[in-house]
């Protein structure tokens, strides 16, 4: 191979890995191992949701492979009718169906001395399974209508969102098949699991879709941090049509997604949105209760036998009686005016506190006496002694 040769293979290399767009670790370790599978002739089963990538992922292994320089052949095993696939992956012989109206020679054929791939292959039907292990195995297909093999020499890579295993146990695909394919496994990571590339997937899609002379659009930062919690059911694909609608809606401008109508954000990212809205409320109507709550904490330090509250410590959700009833006893131990003339049993009151506030913890705690202690800044011990002295039950 000449330099102008092995100089050009590299530049198709280097492309194709720079199209999978990332800095997280698990795209890291996608492209590491693309440039190992990619050189190999084995063939290639990726798994993944939809949206992930999985035909960018075929390209990237194409390009780095000794057969960048043939054809990349797609076929989308789901989208074409069950009857026509045969012929779309074989070919067929002229007369050999009505509409057969001349030779074809089929997607095998086209992408001879390239790399085949065969996407949503897990809707792929029995039959046409059987006839597919025999091309791999043999590697010569049979157009429909014709007696003579054609020797075919491609590199194939499968791809499908499906549990393969599921479907065998169901007997809706071939284990032998399973295995044929499944040589050099590769898994298409979701979005949601890494949510760091979001970003830089938004300005590549954003620099992409902007027309020219136009600069891309921006996001706004608190409808960035949004998108970074939203869990992307649809994945990049999902993504970047996002990016494609409001770069229609809002050409060159900057994105808060409060202004944008509700049919035009998707309704996980609305339900995210509300969620966020809601909290915010309850913050601010809370935030005099834990005012309460803190200064609680100092007054009654000595009883519940442990330091007062860090900084950092997680409030407790209080509702209106136990707070009228904390400010009450706040109120009397800073010489409030409040203190009954028959007056009260002081420590009655600050354990009935006591015992709202371990209740309230191992509520949000779900009963796990070491969630509630941390909650609580008590040692464990200390907390079960509290609790068995109240009567309360943890897990």
């Amino acid at each position: 191979m000449t330099k102008t040769a092995l100089a050009k293979k590299g530049a198709i290399k280097l492309l194709e890995l720079k199209k999978i767009i990332g800095v997280s670790p698990p795209v890291k370790d996608l492209r590491e191992l693309i440039k190992l599978l990619g050189p190999s002739d084995s063939t290639v089963l990726i798994v993944g949701e939809s949206g992930t990538g999985k035909e960018l992922i075929a390209n990237a292994l194409h390009g780095c492979s000794g057969r960048s320089a043939g054809p990349f052949v797609p076929v989308n095993c789901g989208a074409i009718p069950r009857d026509l696939l045969e012929s779309e992956l074989f070919g067929h012989k002229k007369g050999s169906f009505t509409g057969a109206i001349s030779d074809r020679k089929g997607r095998f054929q086209l992408a001879h001395k390239g790399t085949l791939f065969l996407d949503e292959i897990g809707d792929m039907s029995m039959d046409l399974q059987v006839k597919l292990l025999r091309v791999l195995q043999e590697r010569t297909v049979d157009p429909v209508g014709s007696s003579d093999s054609i020797s075919i020499d491609v590199r194939v890579i499968a791809a499908t969102h499906q549990n393969i295993e599921a479907l065998i146990d169901e007997g809706k695909f071939r284990k032998d098949l399973y295995y044929r394919l499944n040589i050099m496994p590769i898994e298409a990571v979701p979005l949601r699991e890494r949510a760091g590339d979001i970003p830089l997937l938004i300005e590549h899609f954003s620099k992409q879709q902007a027309k020219v002379l136009q600069a891309p659009i921006s996001i706004y930062p608190a409808s960035m941090k949004l998108l970074l919690a939203y869990d992307w059911p649809g994945n990049v694909r999902e993504l970047s049509n996002l990016v494609d609608r409001y770069t229609a809606l809002y050409a060159q401008q900057e994105v808060d997604l409060r202004l944008v109508p509700a049919s035009m954000v998707p309704s996980g990212l609305r339900k995210l949105m509300q969620g966020k809205e809601s909290q915010n409320r309850t913050l601010s109507e809370d935030e005099s209760s834990r005012r309460a709550v803190k200064q609680l904490d100092h007054v009654t330090a000595d009883l519940f036998d442990r330091p007062a509250s860090s900084p950092d410590r997680i409030d407790l959700p209080i509702g209106d009686s136990d707070i009228d009833e904390i400010q009450r006893v706040i109120n009397l131990a800073q010489g409030g005016p409040e203190f009954p003339d028959e007056g009260l049993e002081l420590k009655q009151h600050l354990l009935e506190i006591e015992r709202r506030l371990i209740k309230q913890a191992l509520s949000k705690s779900e009963g796990n006496v070491s969630k509630t202690a941390r909650l609580l800044s008590l040692r464990r011990t200390t907390l079960i002694e509290k609790i068995n002295k109240h009567g309360m039950h943890s897990v």
